[in-house]
């Protein structure tokens, strides 16, 4: 990683290939084997039978602001070339007043017709998270919605209740055993999916739908080839109404395809399957044995947990 991001430094997976191409298994190296299990279920998706037919040739993304100082968010708000940013706040106690400070440089970076969003990943309690929207949402001179202020959903909906501005529900959905019950519960305004934590691109339109309610795509920190498994998500959902979080290439120091998927003019391609990765890449950014035997254990692991 270029900067650490979801406390993490280093980003690592297992690309597959198939008959329909390939496919990318990286769950977080802190999930179990049955969550895993829907992380390769995408995988398969991807090599093996390929992704629904899209509705929309471009996605429009946000870009993605890490917890750094005010001048280094205003510089990558800036030079973006996107009309909003996803900024990412409560990243350790007490960040409340550098998150206010970063949330007006990128407004200030974007302008008053650009949009603003922040991700607090959980971090709050009820009261803290009414508090702290309060303030970031004066910060940035209006917020597009706040992401997982808080970890429950029974806290999700206790905030929405006190609040006016939008909360989408992201873990929530994820990491439920029924991802409907938010919607149910009414504690979010909009649905973040992630298709490789859901199952698949298949899956997660299922979940949209149950859901009913408006959905943004973000990705889980893949390279192209994982991450565009994304870009088919959201170019197969029927409606579309906010950027997606899908410009995270520029997260990574590097990738293992020749063109990165990279935004331009603050949208990303759809693509048909995903791209093919470099021979050359794929050596330099090869794990040393020790830990290619831990990730190949874990596919079995993972494969015949699933089977």
């Amino acid at each position: 990683m270029r900067v650490r991001f979801r406390g993490i430094e280093v980003r690592e997976g297992v690309l597959i290939e198939g008959p329909a191409g390939w496919g990318e298994f990286c769950p977080f190296l802190e999930y179990d084997d049955h969550v895993a299990g829907a992380w390769l279920a995408a995988a398969l998706e991807a090599c093996t039978t390929g992704w629904p037919r899209p509705v929309r040739k471009r996605i429009p993304v946000n870009c993605i602001v890490p917890a750094v100082d005010a001048e280094r968010a205003h510089e990558i708000a800036a030079s973006s070339g996107c009309s909003t940013a996803k900024v990412k706040v409560a990243d350790h106690p007490g960040s409340l007043g550098e998150d206010g400070d970063r949330l007006a440089a990128v407004r200030d970076a974007l302008g008053p017709g650009g949009f603003v969003r922040c991700d607090a990943n959980g971090a709050w309690e009820v009261e803290e998270a009414v508090n702290a929207i309060g303030r970031l949402d004066r910060a940035a001179g209006g917020l597009q919605y706040v992401e997982q202020p808080c970890r429950t959903i029974d806290e999700l909906a206790a905030v929405r209740k006190r609040i006016a501005v939008p909360i989408a529900a992201d873990e929530s959905i994820r990491q439920a055993e029924d991802p409907v019950r938010v919607a149910v519960a009414e504690a979010a305004d909009i649905a973040v999916l992630k298709c490789a934590p859901l199952g698949g691109v298949r899956r997660a339109l299922q979940v949209a739908e149950a859901a009913g309610l408006p959905c943004v795509v973000s990705s889980a920190l893949q390279t192209s080839v994982g991450l565009a498994a994304e870009l088919a998500l959201a170019g197969a959902l029927p409606e579309l109404d906010y950027a997606c979080g899908l410009g995270t290439i520029d997260l990574l120091a590097g990738d293992v395809v020749e063109t990165p998927s990279v935004p331009i003019n603050g949208s990303l391609p759809v693509p048909t399957r995903a791209p093919v990765p470099d021979e050359a890449l794929l050596e330099r950014f090869a794990a040393d044995d020790d830990r290619a035997r831990w990730w190949h254990e874990r596919l079995e692991r993972v494969g015949a947990a699933v089977a």
